[in-house]
């Protein structure tokens, strides 16, 4: 069976907003280690949006840093699956070919990709892996701490409501280089 794997950037104090952390090579290379280890993305609107167009884009431009492109490269390969109430597929960028909108139950359509043969599911975001995380569904929490105190933005996880609490084991942390702790849980 294969696992969902939920990653994500987040700051100190638990801020999730993108706009708030900070990239670099060196965190591209750590999940472009992660993405070599799945073979399918699951996203809301509001993530793929954010990750298409532009990650291809980066995957054609030799100007960007080595780093950029291999993770451009690694996660324009990969097929992707878009919960989207709103989305049409005409919206899709043309070049995007491996991306498929289903409107369906997110439930439903999870556990019948967790059944098929294949590498793990990555998602990534904060609605879709939230929904995933109160349906019990995500397996594995990958987060990298940042050493940053946003002191605002949405907060991981601050809109899950849970029947219980949920038990993670640490397997790996490793702290990088800039200071960052990426670290590894598994659901018990």
């Amino acid at each position: 069976m294969r696992n969902v794997i939920y990653a994500i950037n987040i700051t100190l104090d638990g801020c999730c907003d993108h706009a708030k952390t900070h990239g670099g090579d060196e965190i591209l290379e750590h999940y472009t280690q992660l993405l070599r280890e799945v073979d399918l993305f699951v996203y809301g609107r509001k993530t793929y949006q954010l990750m298409v167009p532009y990650w291809p884009e980066v995957a054609k431009d030799p100007s960007q840093t080595k780093p950029s492109i291999e993770f451009a490269r690694e996660f324009d390969s990969h097929n992707k699956i878009v919960f989207s109430r709103s989305l049409d597929s005409a919206e899709v960028q043309k070049e995007d070919r491996n991306t498929r909108i289903v409107r369906g139950d997110l439930r439903d359509e999870i556990l019948k990709l967790k059944q098929q043969p294949g590498k793990n599911i990555l998602t990534g975001g904060v609605d879709i892996p939230s929904q995933l995380t109160e349906l019990g569904l995500v397996d594995e929490y990958r987060v990298v701490v940042q050493p940053i105190v946003a002191g605002e933005g949405r907060r991981l996880f601050d809109r899950v409501s849970l029947p219980e609490r949920l038990n993670l084991k640490l397997v790996e942390s490793k702290i990088l280089k800039s200071g960052c702790d990426a670290l590894r849980y598994l659901k018990q």
